[in-house]
């Protein structure tokens, strides 16, 4: 899965292919989050937005017999097709991705490229359409032939049924979703600002506060059309979707993910990380349980600044975490201790494991050290199993580094497109990484190197 952005940020122009672990470092002002929050916004786009054209045929028989079954094989086959014209789509909106001026993303770019020969339906998926107050379709996945089977669950009376061009509409998104939903994976995303969304999510509900605000301004004189108008795009998709995530969080911890039922290990690590546990209150406020003393109960303003960044990667891992899924991260370092970077780092590798697919920005030395120490471990052999184990590194915290990708946020020589020569200017370089010697990131040891040789005179004195 290759993705291309050009005209983004400092970013000219850049492609990088999605690993099973994605590491996105560099200097600050380098691209790294514009290119992390693009892709997220891309792949949410390609979820939520997919339209398919469904046959009139299809509809006069589902009015007729209430159920029918759609073979999903030609839409799979026009896969590719329908993933470049949503591309073009998409980097139409980049602007209101960031909240930003349209003018200033005009030249923005993001393509989209992935091999859908073998595209297939991989999971059984079931979805309803209707109003706040009713069901009007139910769509499920027929994963072994391809399939979906559609029916009705209002009655086929002319009083109940409603217009065709809405049932239209929901097969279409119907299809768009169950499709989309077999080859994209499903992304999460904790942002920078995850921690500021965390503390004030209520006072973060701008829109809604706003709203109501404005609409009792009757001096405003304001057409609701107008007054709505107002608020598209005021904030970047990835504030928005923190804050929307923090908001639901009553009703998302009534679920249990693959994680909780199957791996509570990993649940753990993650408590010794926070050192404790996140819980919501029966009257819906999130709460922080220290180990050291149950008995407490802090609020997020409270508690300390490591425990809200995190709080979205731990709802996310014990309530909503699914295979197949891609947990973006931006500077998952954030307020962390250098022994709990070395544990999130570890915690990325054994997701990766499980079948999450994990992207991360980060300025963190630690991370990448740790886990270039876990990509080297790989190499297997008596001495490195017996450092392993003394070291109490888990068979489940190893990474081949055939899964890892990583990139320098820096300036080189590129071709740009139309260019008959490369030009020095902003990109994402692939940093080598080796099996027996881990991720080269140039960005770090150019720094320790320099503080290093620093200290080395400040103690030893230079070369007279």
């Amino acid at each position: 899965m290759k993705i291309s952005i050009k005209n983004l940020g400092a970013i000219k122009q850049a492609e990088f292919t999605l690993g099973e672990l994605t590491i996105i470092c560099g200097g600050n002002n380098t691209g790294k989050t514009y290119a992390t929050h693009a892709t997220y916004g891309f792949l949410d786009f390609l979820r939520t937005n997919a339209e398919f054209p469904v046959n009139q045929s299809d509809i006069e028989k589902l009015y007729a017999e209430g159920a029918i079954q759609i073979s999903l094989q030609p839409y799979i086959e026009d896969l590719k097709r329908h993933l470049n014209i949503s591309s073009k789509n998409y980097s139409k909106i980049l602007h209101r991705i960031f909240a930003g001026s349209e003018q200033h993303f005009d030249d923005a770019a993001l393509t989209f490229d992935m091999d859908c020969g073998d595209s297939r339906l991989t999971d059984k998926v079931e979805l309803t359409f209707g109003t706040a107050n009713r069901g009007i379709l139910n769509i499920k996945s027929i994963p072994d032939i391809n399939s979906i089977e559609i029916s009705l669950i209002v009655e086929k009376s002319d009083e109940e049924l409603p217009p065709k061009h809405v049932v239209e509409d929901m097969i279409r998104r119907g299809i768009g979703n169950v499709l989309m939903g077999s080859v994209i994976p499903k992304p999460f995303l904790a942002s920078a600002e995850r921690t500021g969304a965390a503390i004030f999510q209520k006072e973060l509900d701008f829109t809604r506060n706003r709203l109501i605000e404005m609409l009792g301004d009757k001096s405003a004189k304001l057409h609701p059309v107008q007054l709505l108008g107002k608020f598209s795009g005021e904030y970047p998709i990835a504030v928005r979707r923190n804050v929307d995530f923090i908001r639901e969080l009553p009703n998302i911890t009534h679920r249990e993910s693959f994680i909780l039922k199957n791996h509570p290990d990993l649940l753990e690590a993650f408590k010794d990380i926070i050192g404790g546990e996140y819980k919501v209150s029966k009257d819906g406020e999130i709460q922080y349980h220290p180990a050291s003393n149950k008995r407490i109960k802090l609020s997020l303003v409270e508690s300390s600044s490591a425990v809200r960044s995190l709080l979205d990667i731990g709802f996310y891992l014990r309530h909503v975490a699914a295979p197949g899924d891609l947990l973006m991260v931006d500077e998952p370092e954030l307020n962390l201790h250098p022994e709990n970077q070395r544990r999130v780092a570890r915690l990325f590798a054994q997701l990766v494991n499980l079948g999450i697919k994990v992207f991360i920005t980060t300025h963190s030395d630690y991370i990448i050290k740790e886990l270039n120490t876990l990509i080297m471990l790989n190499q297997g052999g008596e001495r490195l199993r017996a450092l392993a184990e003394r070291e109490s590194y888990r068979d489940s915290e190893i990474l081949h580094p055939e899964k890892v990708r990583v990139y320098i946020a820096e300036e080189a020589l590129v071709k740009l497109d139309g260019a008959q020569r490369k030009t020095k200017c902003q990109t994402l370089v692939q940093a080598d990484i080796d099996s027996k010697l881990g991720i080269e990131a140039r960005s770090f040891d150019k720094t320790i190197e320099d503080m290093n040789r620093i200290q080395e005179e400040i103690v030893w004195g230079g070369e007279e």
